[in-house]
């Protein structure tokens, strides 16, 4: 991949013969959506140079290229400047890992200052042909690794990756209590809670979810017991973890949207420590970690 008067380019080698331009797109990932947007944003599709049609016949040997439109900043993330702490970038993608605190996108109570917004300050300062995509979005308080798209593509890519489980998403948390299972699987469905814009909840009309848990640890400080445990993500409800570990009577450490205590820590204790993927473009094998943050490392010396 690689930009082309500010417009990002993918180049293919057609394989067989006789097959239609938008057949073969399509078998390279690129969705309906992303071609028509190529169509009618500014976008080009070239057979051989030549700017074609998506009902073009292909023959074997042809070189396809796709000129993907320039994208404008989304309508209220304003560019802004700050510091980002990057752990993986290419031309495709872009894996920071976000300290607690901070919103992953703008909402109507916070604005600004979200990663979304620093995000797309760097975008503008290098000039990156994108509006911001973000792939893995990480609740306010809860710290860790996040995945951004450069592209529309991109993100299309990797969504399809996580909707077939190829996108490993590993958590560390602190949940009040001992658990007297090792390891165990979590199925059950959420949604949202009646009465509230906010939380979410078991039951039996949500959307499934499934959270596979492992103990790590065991603490204690004070009379107040609390576990350390390791979470893989299946699916990507909101709050999913937070839902999960409340609906067994574990609530996090610190989340007192969902009845864990503030005695120890003021945010929920839930850090985004790896995901992993294979590279949206070259297939290859990623795998990324992190950390973990000062504030939650202090919880494992927190013991009786």
């Amino acid at each position: 991949m690689w930009q082309e008067d500010l417009r990002v380019r993918l180049d293919f080698l057609v394989e067989e013969d006789s097959v239609l331009l938008r057949e073969f797109l399509q078998q390279k990932g690129i969705s309906k959506k992303t071609l028509t947007a190529t169509k009618y944003e500014g976008g080009a599709l070239l057979v051989n140079g030549q700017e074609q049609t998506v009902r073009c016949r292909l023959a074997k040997g042809d070189a396809v290229s796709v000129l993907f439109p320039i994208e404008e900043p989304s309508a209220g993330l304003s560019p802004e400047e700050g510091e980002l702490s990057v752990v993986y970038e290419d031309e495709a993608l872009l894996i920071l890992d976000k300290p607690a605190g901070m919103a992953t996108i703008p909402s109507r109570d916070q604005p600004s200052g979200t990663v979304a917004n620093l995000v797309a300050g760097k975008f503008r300062r290098e000039q990156v042909p994108s509006t911001v995509h973000v792939v893995t979005r990480l609740d306010r308080d809860t710290s860790g690794l996040l995945c951004i798209a450069k592209n529309r593509h991109i993100h299309h890519l990797l969504s399809s990756q996580m909707e077939s489980i190829g996108f490993h998403r590993q958590y560390i948390a602190f949940v009040e209590g001992h658990l007297k299972e090792s390891r165990f699987i979590i199925e059950r469905p959420i949604g949202r809670k009646d009465g509230s814009i906010i939380e979410r909840t078991v039951r039996e009309d949500g959307q499934y979810a499934r959270t596979d848990v492992e103990v790590l640890g065991l603490y204690g400080n004070d009379g107040y017991l609390f576990s350390e445990v390791m979470l893989v993500l299946h699916t990507g409800r909101t709050h999913q973890i937070r839902v999960h570990m409340q609906s067994l009577g574990h609530p996090l450490v610190g989340d007192d949207l969902y009845g864990g205590s503030l005695s120890l820590i003021s945010r929920q204790a839930l850090h985004c420590a790896s995901i992993g993927f294979c590279h949206p473009l070259t297939g290859v094998p990623l795998r990324f970690t992190s950390s973990l943050p000062p504030d939650l490392s202090l919880l494992t010396i927190q013991t009786e």
